[in-house]
């Protein structure tokens, strides 16, 4: 299985690209027709949720620098 990425795009949505599938809460896999790249909705503007349709332009103001957590509890 090749690795996953998630890219978090400044302004805008998460970028998965890879071998992976998506679930609802209740576990049902979401049909992606095939795709191995998808855009995650991060702005909750999206008719098209979880999927980003783009919406988010001008409405969404986020500049993705990344960061280290802290240690976990």
């Amino acid at each position: 299985m090749a690795a996953v990425r998630i890219t978090v795009n400044s302004n805008g949505s998460l970028k998965v690209e890879g071998d992976f599938e998506i679930v609802d809460a209740q576990g049902n896999v979401y049909g992606l027709g095939g795709r191995t790249v998808v855009s995650i909705c991060r702005c909750s503007l999206s008719q098209n949720k979880p999927f980003c349709d783009g919406s988010h332009r001008g409405h969404f103001n986020h500049e993705a620098k990344a960061f280290d957590l802290p240690p976990k509890k």
